[in-house]
Formats: structure tokens, C-alpha cells, sequence
């Protein structure tokens, strides 16, 4: 696919030619970026037994290996913890990446990638592009892929699956989540998948330290005069003190968003001296990826994030201003 092309128009296409790859092909290897999230670990942990089953040689290489969160998932115990892509390989997928370099691997810009993802600001390094921004995640992707080969769906491709679906729709709560998405999740209960097992694994298998980290960020939270954009704050001396993880800093963005006028979340995490990770979170129309895309950052609508370097004090109000000047716009006169 020619880079001047637009991504919505040729989907048919670019799946037809990832079933083409794999049905003429015979050595894989599966990568995602680092720290991987539910949707790029269950999105490549399907795909490896979606190949596995069509008797491919296959490997998921993981920078950061598998988060604790995620261990549970079939075929977790396979994945290699890597730095750099061996040779041998006849295509590398590349699972949910914004550019090549977002895994981590050294060689992987020498291998033949497919890059598959659901993000519209995803650039098109791959020899193969397959991007969809009407999925609600790739585990969307990966299983009409599925299809489209002829494998049948298993309780390990299934449960692969339903976690990239649960994490990435925010637990169905976020507005990517579609009457497409109900229907696939309600097809992969059936072919197996145990929601109630998965949730638990997820949601309730918390360490300790991941519980003194929310604390901590919890007693930070502050709002803005309007009440509508809240924020809140964890700096690398207390990530220390309560001996917690990036892992553990998962999820506490979407505290804040249960206060009900509040719209719009910031967390500003310290992952260097003066260098703070933002992730960003919003209700309804709200859409936090263009904020993030001011400061070269992305995502979807209502979950982005960037980095930026500066104090403490800067930070919040670079990005708090950029906040309060997406929240004076209506959604409907934005294109």
C-alpha cells in the first residue's frame, strides 16, 4: 500500500494480503511496544496460537516481557523476552505501534513487518499496513483475521481476545465499545471464553504495592474552577517508597472519571528527573488525542497519553490550559 493512500479505503485489501503472507509463509515472530497493555499482549498471544494452529513456526519477543497483569493468558509462559529480533523470520507483525521503534527491538526494522493496529495517527512503516480505526481494538483485527483463515476459534484464541476487547473499551465503558464488539465478545464466550476468570485475573490479583501507589496518587487529586478536568500526580521518590512498578501505576487514571462533572483526567507520572508520562482519559465526545498530539503524543479519543519535560508546576499547566481550551470547543464544530 502506497503512503499517500487513505487508511479507510482499502481494509479488504490489506487483510487479503496478511492472509496471503501467512498462508504462503512459514516462520513468524509477534512484537508489540513496550510495557504492553491488554490489547497488545491478548492481540499478539491470539495470534500466536491462531498460527500455531495453522502449524507455523511462531514467537511473541517482548522488549518487557509479560506484565504481571497479564500472565494468566494462554500462551503467556512462551513469550521471549528479547532486545533484539533474531534473523530467520519470514515476516515480524508488529502489534499496536505508533512507528517501528515503539517495541524497542533492535533488527526489527530489517525484518519484513506487517504492522497491524486501530490507530489513525499510526505511521506506515510496515511493508504490509493493515490499520482499521473502526476497531475497537486489534483483537477486533485479529479476529476477522481469524476468520478469514479458516481457523477455528478455541478457548485460547478466545480468552486472548476478550482481554484485548475488555482493556481497550475501558471494560465496555469507553465509546470505541460497538454493538460489533458486543457480538464478537459474545461469540468468544461461547467458543470459551470465561469473563468472570479473565476480570479476576485482571481486575482483583493486584500486589500490595500497586495499592500504596494509588494511595499515594489518590491524596494528589485536584480539580480544575470548572470542576469539569481533574488531575493527579505520582513523582519517582514515591513510586520508591511504596516499592511500586510502572505496571503498578496502570489504571489509576480512571479514578478521577467517577466523579460525575468531571470529563477529563490527567495523570502525570515522573518516569525520569523532571520527565512526566501523561495519560489522559475523558468521557463521552471528549477527545483527549488531540491534546496528546500537541506534544507528540496519541491515542484514542477518550485514552491518550504523551511525554513531556519540564517541573512539576509546567507540566500540569501545558497540558491543564490545553485541556481547558479542547473543553471550550464543541465536539460538533470540530472536524
Amino acid at each position: 500500500m502506497e503512503k499517500g493512500h487513505s487508511l479507510g479505503l482499502h481494509k479488504p485489501l490489506m487483510l487479503s494480503q496478511v492472509v496471503e503472507l501467512i498462508e504462503t509463509k512459514n516462520r513468524f515472530c509477534i512484537t508489540s511496544h513496550v510495557r504492553p497493555d491488554g490489547d497488545s499482549m491478548g492481540s499478539s498471544l491470539a495470534l500466536y496460537w491462531i498460527l500455531k494452529s495453522l502449524n507455523k513456526q511462531v514467537d511473541v519477543l517482548m522488549r518487557d516481557g509479560v506484565p504481571q497483569t497479564y500472565s494468566k493468558l494462554p500462551g503467556a509462559k512462551e513469550v521471549l523476552k528479547v532486545s533484539c529480533v533474531p534473523t530467520g523470520y519470514d515476516a515480524a507483525f508488529v502489534i499496536e505501534c505508533s512507528d517501528i521503534d515503539r517495541p524497542g527491538l533492535l533488527n526489527l526494522d530489517k525484518q519484513f513487518v506487517v504492522n497491524i493496529d486501530h490507530h489513525s495517527t499510526t505511521t506506515l512503516f510496515g511493508a504490509i499496513n493493515w490499520i482499521d480505526s473502526t476497531a475497537s481494538a486489534v483483537g477486533e483485527m485479529i479476529y476477522n483475521l481469524c476468520k478469514a483463515l479458516g481457523v477455528a476459534v478455541n478457548q485460547q484464541i478466545a480468552e486472548c481476545i476478550y482481554t484485548a476487547l475488555l482493556t481497550d473499551t475501558g471494560s465496555f465503558h469507553y465509546s470505541n465499545t460497538t454493538e460489533r464488539t458486543f457480538k464478537i465478545a459474545s461469540e468468544l464466550v461461547r467458543k470459551g471464553a470465561r469473563p468472570a476468570h479473565i476480570s479476576q485475573a485482571l481486575f482483583y490479583s493486584y500486589p500490595f504495592s500497586k495499592i500504596k501507589i494509588l494511595a499515594s496518587a489518590l491524596s494528589s487529586l485536584d480539580r480544575d474552577e470548572s470542576g469539569r478536568i481533574a488531575w493527579l500526580s505520582i513523582t519517582l521518590e514515591q513510586i520508591a517508597e511504596a516499592n511500586a512498578t510502572e505496571e503498578d501505576l496502570d489504571g489509576i487514571v480512571n479514578y478521577p472519571l467517577a466523579v460525575g462533572e468531571v470529563e477529563v483526567v490527567a495523570f502525570f507520572k515522573e518516569i525520569a528527573p523532571e520527565v512526566y508520562r501523561i495519560s489522559l482519559r475523558s468521557k463521552g465526545e471528549i477527545n483527549v488525542a488531540r491534546v496528546a498530539e500537541k506534544f507528540g503524543g496519541g491515542g484514542h479519543r477518550n485514552a491518550s497519553g504523551c511525554t513531556i519535560k519540564g517541573s512539576l508546576e509546567y507540566v500540569k499547566q501545558q497540558t491543564i490550559t490545553c485541556l481547558q481550551e479542547e473543553l471550550d470547543v464543541s465536539p460538533a464544530t470540530r472536524a
